[in-house]
């Protein structure tokens, strides 16, 4: 069946589309193109004819008349918009005319480095000459290393290979860093948050060592559709950048539908489950054999939807290769295999979290289905471009989970339509981040009095610090290193977290294999002793979790279950750094402490969801400084609305602001977190926590506390425009149904725009 049958049949399915709240159709865009200039080398254009391209999109000619101006800019085009060519173009016209000439390329992952090596190797090679581009990672072979730091005209990494493997060891790379026209950094939506944050000081690092060796390289950022770009690239490299955002390529017709599952109990407000909607669309997609993506919104998500669709796919030998998952934990080998049969045509669906929101190229498909709303609309934009990439018609279907955001989504489509996408938030100079990237940057260079590390002005007050911890030395007005440890080491730039846990097959006693990794925060979740681990859609029970030697030892199962924990959190302040009055409430900031724990998890049943039964988890508990943002209510709340009243509609609002502030934020929803105090020990009132779930913290509650209360009256609007009586799982969450007409009287109270004066 052809996609456009399919469509056809969807729209002539009335069970289908009494749960459709919007159907809309984008019209194809015709290409706008540009002649190639003047001048440009005849290897290069004759290498483009023989893959069809015979003139560029204008964006693509515009960007490189500005790389051949010297200036920085960022490119911001949809997926699948020609956006490779934007930075290959120039560096390859740099290189054929000074072989001496060199270009670094950042990524955020590694398969996307192997996958824009790959495109640009097969472009050199019909272009016929001598030009070596190499990817330097941690796969990369030790014997190879040497040559890549001699003989390397590109060299395409990511950002932790950078932070660890060159810049620390510069001396090695003087080819590079003397020689460096160009620094294309991909995908910078991606860098948001504390991985952002890091990256911005990793590239101050970087033009130190440039200004160094005398060299100022053109800097070139490429972006899917986000609302500041121009704002964070310069954040992000420290330099004025032009923005590039008029869109040349064309697209074909796309069809975006918004599915909200049936209410199911309208008494209590409680919908069908976003995950066997999913399951029941992407069955229909799979007999029909429309080539299809998955996205799910967490791996336990990916590896439940996993399951139901290899039963459907699975032949009488029992293979499913037909619908493959992916997601982070995999091992690399399996990622790189997975990849090469989508390209392929091999696979007919495969079930992802976003790893695959990024510009891997994975060949043709028709139609994209995300089980929940991707956390903002520049992600729903960029996991819906992973169908119809080669301009194609595409359908995209975005089924609603019962929380808050996605209900508001799919009931006001006019928002997500009409809004501009998010903004991308970064903090280079969280003193957290900030001290951590002083002390490698100290380490590869001695600062000299008078120098400011990108910018900042407090850089000698900072290096005194140091100094007075014994980490540097003032000698002659210089600081030197003289601590003994190598810092880069002790930085993770994608999280504060110790290193990775492994993730151990022992199935076959004779042989144990590594099939997987985990970060720390999430082991107690989905790692704890009898917890039920799906890998590639078979199901797995832990035998083991050794905390100290980080390893988990799984045995393969077949339970028909899977298991689900529960987390018990609580906070302590530690530091108030200010405050100031909000309406009825007052608003702080601060640094706080946040202890967490697994006490149990639920056993929940294949197909019917049921639960099973629970079981305890003994695991030590974590703790964790981070920064936060919280009001002290007005006293005397509780007599006026009673206590049990009260309570259930401040656990309503914290669960809605979980849900809104990443909306406002740019954030992953596991960003945040809020906590009420039905009387909190710090103030003696009652009181609601806002806090980054993020060691250190990277600025996205002090974000909150300028907002005053915006989120409080978003959380208002929310909750008059959903239908229910007295709450549902909704707007107010599953555990504070029947709070909604207090917590509405609360909120009129807390944001009486009176009260502001």
């Amino acid at each position: 069946m052809t996609l456009s049958e399919f469509i056809r049949d969807l729209k002539g399915d009335p069970a289908f589309m009494e749960n459709v709240t919007c159907w809309r159709e984008l019209p194809p865009r015709d290409a706008r193109y540009a002649p190639f200039p003047d001048g440009l080398d005849a290897r290069i254009t004759s290498a483009l004819n023989s893959r069809g391209i015979t003139q560029l999109y204008s964006h693509q000619r515009k960007a490189l008349d500005y790389a051949c101006a010297g200036r920085d800019f960022v490119v911001v085009t949809p997926t699948a918009s020609g956006k490779t060519l934007c930075y290959n173009l120039p560096v390859l016209r740099e290189i054929l005319k000074d072989d001496a000439a060199r270009a670094l390329y950042l990524f955020p992952t590694k398969a996307l480095s192997s996958d824009q090596t790959s495109e640009l190797y097969q472009l050199i090679e019909a272009m016929k000459c001598e030009i070596k581009a190499y990817t330097y990672d941690g796969d990369t072979p030790a014997s190879a290393r040497t040559a890549i730091r001699q003989a390397g005209h590109v060299v395409v990494t990511n950002p932790d290979m950078l932070h660890q493997g060159i810049l620390p060891h510069h001396t090695k790379w003087v080819k590079l860093f003397e020689n460096l026209k160009y620094v294309v950094v991909d995908e910078i939506h991606a860098y948001r948050g504390v991985f952002g944050s890091n990256l911005a000081n990793v590239i101050r690092r970087l033009r130190r060592i440039c200004a160094f060796y005398g060299a100022n390289p053109t800097f070139i950022c490429c972006s899917a559709t986000i609302e500041n770009p121009k704002e964070l690239a310069e954040s992000m490299v420290g330099k004025e950048m032009a923005l590039l955002d008029d869109n040349g390529a064309p697209a074909g017709r796309k069809h975006v539908v918004f599915y909200n599952p049936p209410v199911v109990n309208r008494q209590l407000g409680i919908r069908a489950g976003s995950l066997p909607a999913t399951r029941d669309i992407a069955a229909r997609l799979v007999r029909n054999g429309i080539q299809s993506i998955v996205f799910g919104r967490s791996r336990l998500a990916v590896e439940v939807l996993l399951r139901y669709s290899k039963d459907l796919v699975r032949d009488a030998l029992g293979n499913s290769a037909r619908v493959r998952g992916y997601r982070g934990g995999y091992l690399p080998t399996l990622r790189r295999e997975i990849e090469r049969e989508l390209r392929a045509g091999h696979v007919d669906m495969v079930v992802s979290t976003n790893a695959l929101e990024l510009g891997i190229d994975i060949g043709q498909l028709d139609a994209c289905v995300m089980c929940g709303y991707p956390g903002t609309i520049a992600s729903t934009w960029q996991q819906a471009g992973r169908a119809g990439r080669r301009n194609s018609e595409a359908l995209m279907i975005l089924v609603a989970s019962s929380n808050p955001l996605d209900q508001y989504i799919i009931s006001h489509s006019e928002y997500f339509f009409g809004q501009p996408p998010e903004r991308a938030y970064i903090n280079p100079d969280n003193l957290y981040i900030l001290l951590n990237h002083l002390k490698c940057a100290a380490y590869e260079l001695p600062f000299v009095e008078g120098e400011t590390f990108g910018g900042v002005e407090d850089t000698e007050e900072l290096l005194n610090y140091l100094a007075s911890q014994d980490i540097l030395r003032l000698v002659s007005g210089k600081w030197y290193w003289m601590a003994e440890e190598f810092p880069q080491a002790g930085i993770n730039l994608r999280s504060a977290s110790d290193q990775n846990f492994l993730i151990i097959d022992i199935t076959d006693p004779k042989k144990h294999k590594v099939v997987g990794e985990m970060d720390r925060f999430t082991v107690p979740m989905l790692l704890h002793k009898y917890a039920i681990y799906m890998h590639e859609g078979r199901q797995y029970q832990v035998e083991d979790l050794d905390f100290d030697d980080k390893k988990a030892y799984i045995r393969e199962v077949d339970v028909g279950y899977y298991t689900d924990a529960d987390l018990t959190t609580s906070l302590k302040v530690l530091d108030e750094f200010e405050d100031a009055p909000v309406g009825a409430m007052t608003k702080h900031r601060g640094e706080v402490m946040v202890s967490s724990i697994v006490t149990l998890f639920k056993k929940i049943r294949f197909d019917t969801h049921e639960n099973l039964g629970w079981g305890p988890v003994t695991l030590p508990e974590l703790e964790m400084h981070t920064s936060a943002c919280w009001w002290t209510l007005p006293e005397g709340m509780d007599e006026k609305y009673g206590k049990d009243e009260m309570k259930t509609a401040m656990v309503a609002l914290s669960y809605l602001l979980r849900h809104i502030a990443p909306m406002h934020l740019m954030c992953a929803p596991t960003d945040i977190s809020v906590v009420y105090h039905v009387k909190d020990p710090f103030s003696d009132r009652a009181t609601l926590y806002l806090y980054d779930h993020i060691p250190g913290g990277i600025g996205l509650s002090d974000r909150v506390y300028e907002m005053n209360h915006e989120l409080f009256k978003e959380a208002l609007r929310m909750l008059s425009a959903c239908p229910c009586q007295n709450g549902c799982p909704s707007c107010t969450g599953a555990n504070a149904q029947g709070g909604k007409r207090a917590l509405i009287s609360i909120l009129k109270e807390l944001t009486d725009d009176k009260a502001l004066g």
